[in-house]
């Protein structure tokens, strides 16, 4: 707020001789004005003093005095000041904490439900389901967080998912993250096509190596939230690339639109032998010691 100093003077100034009577008059009326102006900017101040008083001894910091704002409040004042302005406006969201990293153990209990489609210890019998044993926590706990957003489409999981807490989900990522994925077996017919795309993807059709994401030996990339594909079910492999193909998508990030591109570029024999090599795809057991 701009203020202007008290008085005036002539936009042209001649010399005059006043006598006493007039310059006593002149003077009181100087006085005068001056006074008003200076209760005029004591009243409006210590609005402003109080508040940035008040923002500072709260945070028990001492601070130099803000430069006021536009609109004459200082800069601490100003969001509280537009808040109250509006009759009936909502307080700004209140950060939550975030989730802590997944216990397994608070996982075990919680996966009960699980168990049903996708086995006791996250290796499902039904090929249609997923195996979760070995699956990354974070990816775990991504897509349950995307079928609660209903980004992901499943009747099934949606319902699962709309009850838990993010807490919860990291818990149940830890569960399975512990276990360990029931190696399975690829058709030898398809082997050799499924670890060239896996291995070394297309140049000429646009299509990178699985293990570009997803690591040589499957067992993908946590920190990039790419899953593990080790021993996953064909049948179920199969039909996730069959679904991205024809246009299905996890979300609407960048990170939802990396597979859907990739998988428009396979035709149907490229997925069935991906998806076979992929069942079989699993560290090689150490030998045994033979027995005396």
């Amino acid at each position: 707020m701009s203020f202007r100093p008290a008085g005036f003077r002539p936009a042209a100034f001649r010399p005059v001789i006043f006598g006493a009577g007039a310059a006593l008059a002149l003077a009181l009326s100087a006085g005068t004005v001056m006074a008003q102006n200076a209760k005029h900017a004591t009243a409006e101040a210590p609005a402003a003093n109080a508040s940035t008083a008040q923002d500072t001894h709260a945070a028990g910091v001492t601070t130099s005095t803000p430069q006021p704002t536009n609109n004459g409040l200082p800069a601490t004042a100003a969001p509280a000041a537009a808040a109250s302005a509006k009759p009936g406006a909502e307080a700004a969201p209140v950060a939550t904490a975030q989730a802590k990293p997944g216990d397994a153990a608070a996982g075990q209990g919680k996966a009960a439900a699980c168990g049903a489609c996708h086995g006791m210890d996250g290796n499902s019998s039904d090929p249609q389901y997923p195996k979760l044993a070995g699956q990354h926590e974070s990816y775990i706990a991504r897509q349950l967080t995307l079928f609660k957003a209903a980004k992901r489409q499943n009747p099934i999981m949606m319902g699962m998912a709309a009850p838990l807490s993010e807490q919860d989900m990291h818990d149940l990522g830890a569960y399975f993250a512990s276990k360990t994925s029931l190696p399975g077996v690829a058709d030898a017919a398809l082997v050799e096509q499924g670890q060239t795309l896996f291995r070394e993807g297309d140049a000429t059709r646009g299509i990178p190596a699985c293990m570009a994401c997803h690591s040589i030996d499957g067992r993908g990339n946590p920190g990039a939230v790419y899953p593990q594909l080790t021993s996953q079910h064909a049948q179920y492999i199969e039909a996730k690339l069959k679904a991205w193909h024809d246009g299905e998508t996890w979300g609407t990030d960048a990170h939802a639109q990396i597979m859907p591109a990739i998988a428009q570029k396979l035709d149907a024999k490229d997925m069935a032998a991906l998806a076979s090599y992929i069942e079989g795809l699993h560290p090689a057991e150490a030998a045994k010691p033979a027995t005396p």
